[in-house]
C-alpha cells in the first residue's frame, strides 16, 4: 500500500475569513430564504471542488465527492459528512453578540454550533486535493436541525442507507478533545386537557379543573424518569385557565423527553399515552413523541473512534469520547451505519452567549478531519471492531487496579465484564 501524504497545517487566516462568511449571514431555522443564502455560500465551494451538487426537497442540498453511484460492494460506497446551516439565533442578534476574537478564542452566533464545522470539512477535503477515498465523499447540508429536522431526517436516513461510515462536524464536547460516540434520544410531547369551567366561589363542585389534571400528570408522568438507565422526563412549560375566579376548563403542557436506549423510549411512550385523568370529566389529547432515536455507542463506532485516537496521537493530541445528551443529525444514522460525531470546531458556549471557537485547537481537528476523510477504515471494519474490543477488554481489566498495585491482567474476567462489545455486535459492524 502506497504511503498517505502528508497534509500541509490549514491556514488558520483562511479558516477565520470562511467562517466569518459564514457567520456574518444570519440562519435561524425559522427563516428558510436566510438558511439557504448559507447554503448557497457552501454550494459554492463544493462546486469549486468538483462536487455533483443536488437540491433535495424541504431545502435539504447534497454534494458528492468522487462517488460512484449504486456501488454493489460496502468498502465502495462513500463516506458521508452530516451539517447542518440552520441556527438557534433570531435576526439581529448580530447587533449586540458581534463577531470578535479574544486571544484564542473567535466569539459569535453560530460559529461553534455548526458553521466553523462546515469551514473546518470544507478545508480538509481542499487538503484532499482531489484524491478522494474509495467510495469517495457525500456531504448533506440540513437546513432545520436545531428544530429537530423535521425536512431533512428522510434524506438522511436515505444517504446513511448509502453510505459506509458516517462522520458528523458538529462541535467536541464543550472545551475538550472528546468526541461524541453516542447521544441521548430526544422527544416532546404537549399534553391538552379540557375540563369543565364554573364559577369558583359559588359552584366549584360543578366544575372539573384542567389544571389540576395537568398537574397531576406532571408528578406521575415525571415519576417515568430513570437517571441510572439514562432516562429524563421534565415538564418544562404549563399554561391553563382564564380568570383566577373560574374553575380552568383548558390546561396544556409540554415534556421534554431524554433516553439512551430504544428499549427505555417505548416504556415512556407507552405510558404517557396510557395516562388518563383522574378526573372523568376531564378529556385528554396527546401529541408528540420520539424525534430523534438514541445513538447507542456500537462496536462499529467504537472502532471509528479508535482510528480516530491513532491518528490524533499521530498528530500529537489526545482525543477521548463521551456519551452526550443533546440529539444531532447523528442520531438518524448511528442506527444504520457506525457513526463518529463531534469532528467540527473545538469551543464552548453551543446557544449560549459565550458562543466560542478555540482558535488554537482548531486547526488539529480539521488536520484530523483530514485525515479521517482519506483513511477512514483502511483497514477492513471487522479488523478496527476487534481491536477495539482487544483495547477495552484490557482497559476494564486495569479498571480496578490501584496506583503501586502489580497485578496480572485476566482477560478472561475482562471477557466476561465485557457487556457492550460482544462478539455478535462486533460481527454486525
Amino acid at each position: 500500500m502506497n504511503a498517505m501524504p502528508e497534509f500541509d497545517t490549514p491556514d488558520l487566516r483562511a479558516m477565520q475569513a470562511d467562517l466569518h462568511t459564514l457567520a456574518s449571514i444570519e440562519s435561524p431555522s425559522g427563516d428558510p430564504v436566510a438558511v439557504q443564502r448559507v447554503m448557497d455560500v457552501v454550494e459554492g465551494w463544493a462546486r469549486d471542488l468538483g462536487a455533483e451538487t443536488h437540491a433535495l426537497g424541504g431545502g435539504t442540498r447534497i454534494f458528492r465527492f468522487g462517488v460512484q453511484p449504486d456501488a454493489a460492494e460496502p468498502a465502495d460506497r462513500p463516506v458521508l459528512v452530516l451539517t447542518h446551516a440552520d441556527t438557534v439565533w433570531p435576526h439581529g442578534t448580530l447587533d449586540h453578540m458581534p463577531l470578535r476574537v479574544d486571544g484564542d478564542r473567535l466569539y459569535g452566533p453560530g460559529t461553534y454550533d455548526m458553521k466553523a464545522g462546515i469551514v473546518g470539512l470544507f478545508h480538509a477535503l481542499r487538503a484532499l486535493n482531489g484524491q478522494w477515498p474509495r467510495g469517495g465523499v457525500t456531504v448533506l447540508l440540513s437546513p432545520d436541525e436545531e428544530i429537530g429536522s423535521p425536512s431533512s431526517r428522510e434524506h438522511i436516513e436515505r444517504a446513511a442507507h448509502d453510505a459506509r461510515v458516517a462522520l458528523v462536524v458538529e462541535p467536541p464536547v464543550a472545551d475538550t478533545h472528546a468526541l461524541k460516540t453516542g447521544r441521548k434520544g430526544t422527544g416532546s410531547y404537549t399534553l391538552t386537557f379540557t375540563g369543565v369551567a364554573s364559577h369558583a366561589g359559588n359552584r366549584p363542585e360543578d366544575g372539573a379543573s384542567a389544571i389540576t389534571a395537568a398537574a397531576q400528570a406532571t408528578l406521575d408522568l415525571q415519576a417515568l424518569a430513570q437517571p441510572d438507565l439514562g432516562t429524563t422526563v421534565s415538564v418544562g412549560l404549563i399554561r391553563g385557565g382564564s380568570a383566577v375566579n373560574v374553575i380552568p376548563a383548558h390546561a396544556t403542557l409540554e415534556i421534554d423527553l431524554r433516553v439512551s436506549t430504544l428499549a427505555e423510549a417505548e416504556r415512556v411512550d407507552a405510558a404517557v399515552r396510557a395516562w388518563t385523568p383522574y378526573d372523568p370529566r376531564v378529556t385528554i389529547r396527546i401529541d408528540g413523541g420520539l424525534n430523534r432515536p438514541p445513538f447507542e455507542q456500537s462496536a462499529g463506532t467504537l472502532a471509528l473512534f479508535e482510528q480516530a485516537r491513532a491518528v490524533a496521537q499521530d498528530l500529537g493530541f489526545d482525543l477521548t469520547h463521551a456519551i452526550v445528551g443533546g440529539g444531532s443529525d447523528g442520531n438518524f444514522t448511528a442506527p444504520i451505519i457506525p457513526t463518529l460525531d463531534g469532528l467540527g470546531a473545538p469551543g464552548d458556549g453551543a446557544h449560549a452567549q459565550h458562543e466560542h471557537v478555540r482558535l488554537d485547537r482548531w486547526p488539529d481537528h480539521v488536520r484530523l478531519l483530514t485525515r479521517l476523510l482519506r483513511e477512514v477504515w483502511i483497514r477492513t471494519p471487522m479488523e478496527w471492531a476487534a481491536k477495539t474490543v482487544q483495547s477495552e477488554r484490557m482497559r476494564l481489566v486495569e479498571l480496578p487496579c490501584r496506583a503501586g498495585e502489580k497485578r496480572v491482567p485476566d482477560v478472561e474476567l475482562a471477557t466476561r465484564r465485557l457487556s457492550g462489545l460482544s462478539t455478535k455486535q462486533t460481527e454486525s459492524v
